[in-house]
């Protein structure tokens, strides 16, 4: 089995002109930086439209892209936008951080500018790029279009007829918004010709891709939208219950996700189509797929609808093992990390196991003094080698930020455990970096945060917390020579080329 590395950042993360990292010659870049510093993976978060509050794991679609990625400089090559119009588009001014409501006031009409010059009616790959992905795109054009319609509030709030899509309601809106429609299937056409051409890219420079896909799909979405037989909602299509995380530890009235509950049992009798089709249009889009919490395929905690915390709840059992033997059966053996981080109990573990899946190890978590049971699972000498290993995740610290977290006792134990007593702290991330990639995990993923020696101002996500998420960007200064050189060392000390 090879050894191997590669780096986490957010396709928003990367550098670029317009506000946003997106897929213009910035992410080119990255992918030749990538290479050169010795790595074999690119990890990045989802990929579709966002909804409040910016997060990729709440998406109006499992399916589709999220148009913020479709690179403007692209648009100005092809005579549909010019570079004037783009740079007069106020996108804010720091080069650092993510100005979301001025993306989302700014971005979108100069879509539609480049949408009504296109002629895509008259382009035979967008015609046949809608025929292809007409089973998701058909109800997520007219789900996006309907929404615009109603102001932007969620469907559970539209007029009854198209919110329980009556056959003559679905029809009205169809012809009423045709224009608008046609706009939504474009932006996905362009999001997905863009990828297409940066996967097949990376993967000709010997980047292999890591995707990510939420176990679970927002209530507000095309999906739960057009398809309610899929999950526990009542005739009116109001949940009975909704996801979410018990109290712990970390937090004491547990975490209220809200998303719709997947019901099993209907799953389960449709041969688990749905999540066959899913998986396969992850397959075709990513050369690995990340499965976040994958405990939930062996229990999930079920809220009911309208608690106003997780601490009212109860775990049922979910499908186990047959669903990927299911998926396995039908589309052959695919590369899977199991993101089964947590409270891990011995059938998740033995789910994992069965699935054959690598299971993630997170450094951060190895010197926790109040679970001092678990935290052992997390100490480098103790990863098995069919694991991925990280510093931290998007979910978490930096690894600087993390060691200026801790307390003084837990600071002594990661310094005794490094045999480390006198490095400066500024400059103990380099070590942290050098126990994980020297582990037997045959995979490591470090973020680019923590090969920058970055704080907490450059963390990804802050859980439970609303508003300073998903921002933190690269500049070009960052993707410097030295650090390069400096990665490409590691990864070569630790035979990870």
């Amino acid at each position: 089995m090879k050894r191997s590395a590669g780096i986490l950042l957010p396709i928003t993360s990367l550098p670029s002109r317009y506000g946003i990292g997106c897929f213009s010659k910035s992410a080119y870049d990255f992918i030749d930086w990538l290479k050169e510093a010795g790595q074999t993976y690119w990890q990045i978060l989802p990929l579709g439209p966002t909804s409040y509050g910016d997060s990729p794991y709440q998406s109006f679609s499992t399916f589709a892209g999220n148009p913020y990625f479709i690179s403007l400089e692209a648009l100005i090559e092809e005579g549909v936008l010019t570079e004037e119009e783009c740079e007069e588009a106020d996108f804010g001014s720091q080069l650092e951080d993510i100005d979301y409501e001025k993306l989302y006031q700014n971005r979108y009409p100069l879509l539609r500018k480049a949408y009504e010059r296109s002629k895509v009616s008259e382009n035979a790959d967008y015609l046949r790029f809608v025929e292809e992905n007409k089973w998701w795109l058909s109800d997520y054009a007219l789900f996006m279009a309907v929404k615009d319609r109603f102001e932007g509030v969620a469907w559970t709030q539209w007029a009854e007829d198209i919110r329980l899509r009556w056959g003559f309601a679905m029809d009205y809106y169809r012809r009423e918004l045709y224009f608008e429609i046609e706009f939504q299937q474009y932006m996905q056409f362009k999001f997905f010709e863009q990828w297409r051409r940066l996967k097949a890219y990376a993967n000709q420079k010997g980047i292999a891709l890591i995707g990510d896909i939420p176990i679970y799909v927002a209530m507000d979405s095309a999906d739960t939208w057009a398809h309610p037989e899929l999950f526990q909602l009542d005739e009116q299509n109001v949940p009975c219950a909704v996801a979410g995380c018990p109290p712990d530890g970390f937090s004491a009235d547990g975490q209220l996700w809200g998303n719709p509950l997947y019901r099993w049992e209907y799953h389960k009798q449709t041969g688990y189509e749905w999540w066959v089709s899913r998986l396969a249009y992850c397959f075709r889009l990513y050369d690995v797929v990340r499965i976040d919490h994958f405990r939930g395929f062996d229990e999930y905690y079920s809220i009911p609808y309208g608690a106003e915390s997780a601490k009212i709840g109860h775990w049922e059992k979910g499908p186990g093992i047959e669903l990927f033997r299911c998926v396995e059966q039908r589309l052959g053996w695919h590369e899977v990390i199991a993101e089964d981080l947590g409270y891990v109990t011995d059938s998740v573990r033995q789910l994992v196991a069965d699935s054959g899946f690598p299971g993630m190890k997170v450094l951060e978590f190895a010197f926790d003094s109040r679970d001092s049971g678990s935290a052992n699972d997390y100490l480098p000498h103790n990863y098995m080698e069919n694991s991925v290993a990280y510093t931290g995740t998007h979910d978490n610290e930096t690894i600087c930020g993390w060691f200026e977290s801790i307390s003084k006792a837990e600071q002594q134990m990661a310094r005794e455990y490094l045999c480390d007593l006198y490095t400066p702290k500024e400059l103990l991330y380099k070590a942290f970096i050098a126990l994980v990639m020297r582990s037997n995990a045959k995979t490591c993923i470090i973020p680019m945060q923590d090969y920058l020696g970055y704080d907490n101002t450059c963390r990804i996500n802050t859980p439970s917390t609303v508003g300073t998420n998903w921002r933190w960007r690269l500049t070009e200064e960052d993707l410097s020579k030295e650090l390069q050189e400096e990665i490409l060392g590691i990864a070569k000390r630790y035979g990870r080329i």
